[in-house]
């Protein structure tokens, strides 16, 4: 049964409480609330809270520990005879979860009779089939010890999803029958209510902690896989990008050098655009501009940060392409022949640098204006110029805000993707023509995990080693980020 079911019951068990427990607390104090320690909602709210907490969070860990456990006594299971050469234990567990999902999804929309699932010795392409006309992934041929391996983990699935339905309606009741017996005139519940609030805000404040540490420990773990899978050496002084998705990576060159060279030229162009416009943009509308001229000009600057990237992909590649070849490539105005193509370094990054202005000109406007009004009229006084002032005086002060501002459109270049794949090309190769097409790795990541992935395979598990590979260079970015805004932020304090 859906997940969701069993959220609706464990808060119908609490509503319930809540009303039983209001109404409770109300009759202990004889019908008076001057004779209760606590408003009667708060009564209400500590049986709900006791009923629902409990039961959510056992909830929670059982839906993360389950496919654990169950996977890890099913892979304890497999025959070595199972995990072909250059595989592991991990990869076909990935493909024996997939199964069972597709069996799961094959049996309800009727592309796969049940009666099948009692048979371990079932036509296995006759089970590949339905699950393909399920509209199921199946990535690699369908095996004798795979298919058992599915069967064992579907059932142990339903059979764990039972005892959850179990063991969190028993707690959701335990944990109203708690707060009902708690309920009399002398129970501090207003106490209790808040505490158990701000242990909850707690939690919630963690969840991006969490999150992060979730998100690392996948790229960790899956990275660590593929490299047992290829070499980290030719992954890292490679300079060839071609994967072949036939013979498990064996004819396969994973360098990743030229995909970084292309998402740092083509981050560089971007900020080569954006950086001086927006800077620019954000001394005019800071010190110069009226406020009427502002109050118009800012809000449509910004209004670039809200279009899709999608749009600005296309802009690439309908327009600044062609407008680039017509002035640079063949037969055009100035009778070169450097760009070939619509899709090169210059185009995405142009268009790119153009979507990065307003976060170079927002950031850096509002620094300026935090910058103190009382530096501006102790230039003023010693006789400088506005210009000067704003040179000498106002740039120095921002200078760590600014850098900040322009190293967060670094890290925002580096991570794009639709305007590299509509405007730069696919293309993975070392070369500083700006003219010709290039690739970058959040371009290969996407179409490494595009299509029907074989997980089992280092053309896969390569996007797992591009994105860590990523996140450290951004992290590396940030860090050297603060080091500037600190060492300049001495001297203004």
């Amino acid at each position: 049964m859906p997940i969701l079911w069993l959220i609706c019951a464990v808060l119908i068990i609490a509503a319930i409480g809540f009303v039983i427990g209001r109404t409770r607390a109300i009759s202990s104090g004889q019908g008076d609330i001057r004779n209760l320690h606590s408003l009667p909602s708060y009564y209400g709210w500590n049986v709900a809270l006791k009923s629902m907490v409990p039961a959510f969070f056992v909830l929670i860990v059982w839906l993360i520990a389950q496919p654990l456990i169950i996977s890890s006594v099913v892979s304890s299971n497999l025959p070595e005879t199972a995990i072909p050469e250059g595989s592991s234990a991990g990869l076909i567990m990935s493909e024996v979860q997939r199964t069972s999902n597709g069996v799961s999804a094959a049996v309800i929309s009727g592309d796969l009779d049940s009666a099948v699932l009692a048979d371990s010795a079932a036509d296995l392409s006759a089970v590949t089939e339905a699950l393909k006309n399920a509209g199921q992934i199946v990535t690699t041929e369908l095996t004798q010890p795979i298919w058992d391996a599915a069967l064992s983990y579907r059932s142990m699935s339903n059979a764990g999803t039972t005892a959850m339905w179990v063991v969190v309606i028993a707690l959701a009741i335990a944990g109203a029958v708690w707060g009902l017996r708690q309920t009399n005139a002398d129970f501090r519940a207003r106490n209790t209510v808040e505490t158990s609030i701000r242990y909850m805000l707690i939690a919630a404040a963690s969840i991006a902690i969490l999150t992060t540490v979730g998100i690392v420990l996948s790229l960790v773990f899956n990275t660590i896989e593929f490299f047992r899978l290829y070499p980290i050496t030719h992954f890292f002084f490679g300079t060839e990008w071609a994967p072949s998705f036939s013979g498990r990576g064996g004819s396969s060159e994973l360098g990743i050098l030229p995909l970084l060279w292309g998402t740092l030229y083509i981050s560089v162009v971007a900020l080569a655009v954006a950086v001086p416009i927006g800077l620019f943009a954000a001394i005019y509308l800071s010190e110069y501009a009226s406020k009427s001229v502002r109050s118009v000009a800012k809000p449509l600057l910004e209004v670039l940060a809200g279009i899709p990237t999608i749009v600005y992909g296309l802009f690439a590649l309908l327009t600044v392409g062609p407008l680039l070849v017509s002035v640079f490539g063949e037969g055009g105005y100035l009778g070169v022949d450097w760009q070939g193509g619509g899709r090169a370094v210059m185009t995405a990054g142009i268009v790119m640098g153009i979507m990065l202005i307003p976060f170079v000109s927002s950031l850096s406007d509002d620094i300026i204006n935090a910058v103190p009004q009382s530096l501006r009229d102790g230039s003023y006084g010693l006789g400088a110029t506005q210009s000067e002032t704003i040179k000498q005086v106002v740039l120095p002060a921002a200078l760590p805000g600014i850098v900040g501002a322009v190293l967060l459109a670094a890290s925002r270049a580096i991570g794009e993707t639709m305007i590299v794949v509509l405007g730069a090309g696919a293309a993975a190769r070392l070369s500083l023509n700006p003219f010709e097409a290039m690739t970058t790795v959040t371009a290969k990541i996407v179409s490494q995990l595009t299509g029907d992935s074989d997980f089992s395979s280092p053309e896969a598990l390569v996007a797992f080693a591009l994105g860590m590979t990523l996140f450290i260079l951004t992290l590396g970015l940030n860090i050297f980020a603060l080091y500037i805004v600190n060492k300049y932020r001495e001297q203004y304090d």
